[in-house]
């Protein structure tokens, strides 16, 4: 007669990528969240909650085309074996809330939201697959108008949390700018634009002339590692370097070497202007403005005596950068680059006029994110 055997106690052990949260970290978490909820709610955003699971077809991007649909995804079925998963994030629950209860929503629709969303990821140092997201959105309002509004929200949430101005910015652009900017330089196949695209938004990580190399052939990093370009030629390249004044001119051709000018013909050459970059192009009076200058700066939304960082004072304004992006008239008959250029006129107005200088959110045309679904603001 067998023995029974003895049971195997259970291992006291977390799942990877999954957290247990101490009193502090929530009681932290909590005050944070009600600095942030104040501030919204200011702006007359109401709270919503959507349940943690969906219906694996309303996540849109995720849909099962497999025995088990967890490319990305938690998820199970039903006793109806219909697909659930649970949500990535806060957006897919909210389209789905907003196309169920249009008739009841009155437009346009401020609401905010926040819980924990779930990732089917391989976790890592600082990547979880349980977190938190606080989302924020306006539904229905196209005006340009709804951007501006997000942004100084965003601004005054910060400041509402500690972070002091000069600490943070706001950085905001739009895709129809940079598309049309690559299409006057004949960037036209959408594979290749992003290409570029993932190159720029690596400018501030890897530096000038690692992105160089990506917007070109490639680079290898220092593991050996080889990384394929967007494969641009050099004039295309130089063309870039023109139009973001961010690149200083001199750096950036220096980066290049002689042989830039190989594929630029001479009239191009002739036209290169190093009045390009931010700001006072006259390093002899940079940071000596006059009594005169400094009552102007004064009325700068940016501008505060009590700043010690504010000495050397603030001479840009969004109004300024937009200005800036007009005169390059090699893009003024696009009528992508137009069209995002004027909403960003439109913003600098309304950010300038509500006192949100480009210290609190600035107008930046090599802000770069969200390169597969950003269609316009950004």
């Amino acid at each position: 007669m067998a023995k029974n055997k003895k049971p195997q106690k259970v291992k006291a052990r977390l799942i990877r990528g999954f957290n247990d949260r101490s009193s502090s970290d929530i009681r932290a978490t909590d005050e944070m969240m009600g600095k942030i909820r104040s501030v919204f709610e200011l702006y007359g955003f109401d709270p919503i909650e959507t349940p943690f699971l969906e219906y694996t077809d309303a996540l849109g991007k995720f849909l099962p085309d497999s025995d088990r649909p967890n490319e990305g995804v938690f998820s199970l079925q039903d006793e109806d074996e219909q697909w659930l998963s649970m949500r990535y994030d806060l957006t897919a629950p909210l389209a789905r809330h907003v196309a169920q209860n249009i008739n009841e929503i009155s437009m346009p629709y401020r609401t905010f939201r926040s819980d924990w969303v779930f990732r089917n990821e391989r976790p890592g140092p600082g990547r979880f697959r349980q977190f938190m997201q606080f989302d924020a959105d306006i539904v229905g309002a196209p005006s340009v108008s709804a951007d501006a509004e997000m942004c100084m929200m965003m601004a005054d949430t910060m400041e509402a949390l500690g972070i002091k101005r000069g600490d943070y910015v706001i950085r905001v652009n739009n895709r129809k700018v940079l598309d049309g900017v690559l299409e006057a330089i004949g960037v036209e196949d959408e594979g290749q634009k992003l290409a570029v695209l993932r190159a720029l938004d690596k400018l501030d990580r890897l530096g000038l002339e690692e992105t160089r190399a990506l917007l070109g052939a490639g680079r290898i990093d220092k593991s050996g590692e080889s990384t394929q370009g967007a494969g641009l030629n050099k004039k295309q390249i130089h063309q870039l370097g023109e139009f973001f004044p961010i690149l200083s001119m001199e750096e950036f051709l220096g980066k290049l070497g002689p042989d830039v000018f190989d594929e630029v013909d001479e009239n191009f050459v002739d036209e290169i202007s190093y009045k390009m970059k931010w700001g006072d192009d006259s390093p002899e009076k940079k940071n000596k403005p006059s009594k005169s200058e400094r009552d102007h700066y004064k009325k700068n939304p940016d501008y505060s005596e009590d700043d010690e960082t504010e000495k050397k004072y603030i001479k840009e304004t969004n109004k300024d950068i937009v200005e800036q992006l007009r005169r390059n008239t090699a893009y003024t008959s696009n009528s992508s680059f137009l069209d995002g250029l004027s909403k960003l006129g439109a913003m600098a107005d309304l950010l300038s006029a509500s006192g949100y200088g480009p210290r609190r959110v600035k107008i930046d045309p090599l802000c770069v994110r969200g390169l597969e679904y950003y269609t316009g603001m950004v």
